[in-house]
Formats: structure tokens, sequence, C-alpha cells
């Protein structure tokens, strides 16, 4: 049999108590002991001419023994066939064996060895990794790229996705100066700031081949979570409501995952819809300061002036906008606007209040300009307009909760009785540019130069005149014009 490690310890305890003297007596009582336990079996392993000894190679993986080799090259022969043979597949990345393998020579004068069976065994045991670097987000590995020079492209790329080259450029031209940075200009926009939404780190690693993703890859994982895109096929009864609830989403996110589909798209079936769930890694959160000259609007003020009658109205004074110059700082996610907060401003011009003077003078046989509705309640039978080939100066009001009429507006009566096709009818003076006329009464409860305040009642309504009905019969002049009585009624 073959001596172990522990025979050769034990050996050289037992060397170390021994004068120089009885050295070489010692040697040679070892070797016939090992040739009387290996017995004088033909040998394969590497052969030393000038001592008769053989070398053989005991190879261990992981602290488990596997076997043993006639020759340490054909090992190293395995490993570089099998860095080869990955090489083809993962073109460049660095590669190493990634099996803990450990070699042990030992002399013997005789051995038997198969070579063929070890480097079977060996070769399923081999595994190759690929130095990488590591995407570490928020303290956890996330995935792997092929080097820093590939990291610092991912996140140039990701960057890229929500400003332009030209301001990651002049952003980054900046920041590595040692200058200080100008005040911006009039009207100048820039990047204050780029940020990640997570801690991103690199760091050297190894890891399978497989698991190193291309540049691109990367950029989809950080924005997306996943490199797969799951489907779902439109089955009967199905609705974007109970599609994306069965998904976890919302429809809005559902609609978002499917452009050019709406709310009112009818799914047909066997229809394909993206249902990922896009979880990102991280998102750009992008800070731009700017500087802009923006309008203060004026404000308008009412003064009420008890010397003015009611519903006159005069402008005291022309409001006028102002000027400041501000600088905002912006931010905005993944291209979206978030918010924005004022970093510093300055008044240029002050704004000048709009003033206008209201009236609160009342005179009873004077009109506020202001008209409220001159029955108890009812409803529009009839609009002002053309009406079975002849113009309808006003409106008609039916079926009101009570008969009485009111006037409409503070005045004076400058007519009240019978007038042809209207009946009975009054007619009230505003003094201020209005008139307004009540016609088909029963019954008139007014006289011509009376004051009557507005809500007085005037009359009793009725169906006098050329009239099919109870009901009021009612116009409003301006200026000794027709005007809709519905523009100015409240």
């Amino acid at each position: 049999m073959l001596f172990k490690k522990d025979k050769q310890d034990e050996t050289e305890r037992t060397l170390s108590i021994f004068e120089r003297p009885f050295r070489k007596v010692l040697a040679i009582l070892i070797s016939t002991m090992m040739l009387a336990g290996l017995g004088m079996n033909e040998g394969f392993a590497i052969s030393d001419e000038h001592t008769g000894l053989l070398t053989i190679f005991h190879i261990y993986s992981d602290g488990e023994y596997v076997g043993v080799l006639s020759d340490e090259k054909k090992l190293e022969q395995l490993k570089a066939e099998e860095l080869q043979k990955a090489a083809s597949e993962f073109e460049n990345l660095p590669l190493t064996i990634a099996t803990d393998l450990s070699v042990i020579p030992e002399r013997v004068f005789t051995a038997e060895v198969d070579d063929e069976i070890v480097l079977e065994k060996l070769h399923d045991m081999l595994s190759v990794e690929a130095e990488a670097v590591s995407i570490i987000i928020d303290g956890e590995p996330a995935f792997y790229v092929n080097d820093m020079a590939a990291y610092d492209e991912v996140i140039r790329k990701l960057k890229l996705q929500s400003v332009t080259e030209k301001e990651l450029n002049e952003f980054e031209a900046r920041t590595k100066s040692s200058e200080s940075i100008p005040a911006l200009k009039d009207n100048e926009t820039r990047i204050a700031n780029i940020l990640m939404s997570s801690e991103i780190q690199p760091v050297a690693d190894k890891t399978a081949p497989n698991e190193v993703r291309t540049v691109e890859e990367a950029v989809v994982l950080l924005n997306k979570g996943t490199l797969e895109q799951k489907n779902y096929i439109v089955k009967s009864g199905d609705v974007l409501g109970t599609i994306a609830a069965a998904h976890d989403m919302t429809t809005a996110k559902l609609l978002e995952l499917n452009p050019g589909l709406t709310v009112d798209t009818v799914l047909q079936l066997e229809d394909e819809l993206n249902v990922t769930v896009i979880e990102p890694y991280v998102e750009v959160e992008v800070h731009y300061e700017t500087r802009q000259k923006e309008v203060i609007p004026h404000k308008v003020r009412t003064e009420e002036d008890s010397s003015v009658y009611k519903g006159e109205k005069k402008v005291t004074q022309e409001g006028k906008d102002g000027e400041k110059d501000v600088t905002r700082l912006i931010r905005k996610r993944n291209g979206k606007t978030l918010g924005s907060s004022v970093i510093e401003e300055e008044i240029l011009v002050e704004a000048t209040d709009a003033v206008t003077v209201v009236g609160t003078k009342v005179m009873p046989s004077r009109g506020t300009g202001s008209f409220v509705w001159p029955t108890v309640g009812g409803y529009v039978s009839s609009q002002m307009g053309t009406r079975w080939g002849r113009t309808h100066q006003g409106i008609d009001i039916a079926r009101p909760s009570a008969r009485t009429i009111k006037a409409a507006d503070n005045g004076v009566v400058t007519a009240a009785g019978w007038q042809g096709a209207y009946g009975n009818r009054i007619v009230i003076t505003h003094n201020n540019g209005y008139e307004t006329l009540y016609a088909h009464l029963s019954s008139i409860d007014v006289k011509v130069g009376q004051t009557v305040p507005q809500g007085t009642a005037i009359g009793i309504m009725g169906s006098t005149g050329r009239s099919t009905g109870v009901h009021l019969h009612f116009e409003v002049m301006k200026s000794g014009a027709n005007i809709n009585p519905m523009s100015v009624l409240r």
C-alpha cells in the first residue's frame, strides 16, 4: 500500500530525534519498509533514473480525495481544455477554474495508477468562473457585468435616458472642474445634480460566465427589474380590469405596458397582452436649476362707495403686472416633473393693483342693474326668438307656485293698463338705461308714476290679450332695444 501524508509527517518527526550520523541508516530502513508495503507491481508514475523512485500526484478537491495521477501536466492540460471550451462560448471574459484542487506529490518505488478514470472524474468536477464586476444595489448583489468599463457604460446609458448627451457632458465637465460654477444667465437652464434612487456600488467578484450581463441587458434590468417579458392570452369573459387585478396591477399600469390599448378597446380572444410587473432596481432623478423672468400678476381689488348708486361701478386704478427674476430648482424622475422650489427671487417691478369702485347707495326709483325672477317660481315655457312666424321679444313664464308678479328691479311705473295683444301690461323704467315689461296680467296693482322697489308686488298673472293660457310675458329693454331676459336674470 502507499504511504499517506501522516506517514511522512511521522517519519520527519522520527528523523528530528536522531543525530546526523544516523540519518543515512534510517533512510535505508524506511525505503525497505516502503518496498515491502507496496510490493513489486509495475508502475506508471514518473521515475527518477538516479534513485529508482517514482513521483505520483494525489489530487484533492475541497479536502476530499479524488485519486492519483501519474503526471501533473495531465491535470493542467485538462484545465486548459475546459478554459478553452468556455472561452469559445463566452468571449472577452477572463476565465479561471473555479474548482478548488490540491495536488500533493509523493515519491514511491512503484505504483499502479489509472489516469483515464481520474481525469474523467475531474472533468465532471471542474467548473469555470469569470472574473467580473458585481453590481451591488442597496447592499444586495443584483447582477454582474464584464468589468469597470462596462459598469461605467451602464451608468452612463441609464443617465442618458433622462438627459441629453450634451447636458451630461456639460454637467460632468463642471463637476470635474476645480473652478467655481458661474452664476446662471437669464433664461438659462442647466443640470444641478443627477441622483440614483438606490445606492449602486461595483465590486470585483467572480461568477459563472452565463451570469455576466451585457451592457444592454444590464440597462434593461435596472429599468425593469427583469429581462423576461410575461405575456397573457385573452380568454372568454376577460376585461382589462380583471386582467390587471389578476396580475397585481392597476388598469392604468396595464394600459401603460401595452401602447395602443385604451379603456375603450374591445379585447379579442387570443389577443396577447404584456403583463410584466416592472420593479426597477434604480430610477434616475435629475435636478435642474433655471433662471427666468416671471410675471407677477396684478391683483384686482373692489372698493365700495356709498356715494355711488348701487349697480354702478367704475375703475379708479388700472392694474399692471410686475416682474421678478426667479431661480428655481426643478426635480424630475425618469423625465417626469416631481416638483420645483424657489432658490432665489428678486422683484424687478412691483405689480399695481386694479381698483374698481362699486356703488352701494340704494334709490327706490333707480335700478341696481341686477334683476330678480319676476314670478313666484314657475318655468320658462317659451324662449325669446322666432315663434309662429314672428319674433317673440321676451320670455313666457308659466305654472308658478303663486300668481303674484314682482318688480324685477327698482324703478318707476311708466305704463300700466291695456295694450292690444299684451292685454293688461306694466312697464317699469329703472332710470339706468333698462326697462322691463310685464304682460297678460289678470289685474294691475300699481299706477303710473309710482316708485316700486325691487320685489314689490305689481299685479297678478293672467291670460289677457293674445294669450293661449295663464302665464307672464316678460321683456327687458336696454337703451331702447330688447335683450334676452335670461342674460340678466338671477
